[in-house]
């Protein structure tokens, strides 16, 4: 998959297509999950699209340290205070159902373990 390709999250970064925006920065994008898993699901997404984790480089590196330190700021806002789970579905195996790097915020409730 090429970096113009497009996805459903391409569109919303454009505001194409409406979206549940709860945070924006330069590299970011959060917004609610319109098929929730959990009372709070939240997805984070990079503006620079980046098909899957796996097809990360090396000079993404500072890219996926905001997206994490974007998660924790989200969690708050969202009063995740008794925790949450962040998730990272990564190829076909793994669920993954957008070719657009994505982090799942999962809260609200206890979550039990294993997942799937």
């Amino acid at each position: 998959m090429s970096e113009t390709t497009e996805t459903i999250f391409s569109k919303i970064i454009r505001r194409e297509i409406p979206a549940d925006v709860v945070y924006e920065d330069d590299l970011a994008l959060a917004f609610k999950d319109i098929n929730p898993q959990a009372p709070v699901h939240i997805l984070v997404i990079p503006k620079q699209p980046i098909p899957k984790l796996a097809d990360a480089q090396s000079q993404d590196h500072q890219l996926l340290g905001h997206l994490l330190l974007t998660v924790k700021l989200v969690a708050q806002q969202a009063g995740l205070d008794n925790g949450y789970r962040v998730v990272i579905n990564t190829g076909a195996d793994g669920g993954q159902t957008v070719d657009h790097l994505h982090l799942h915020i999962l809260g609200g409730r206890s979550l039990t373990w294993p997942p799937g």
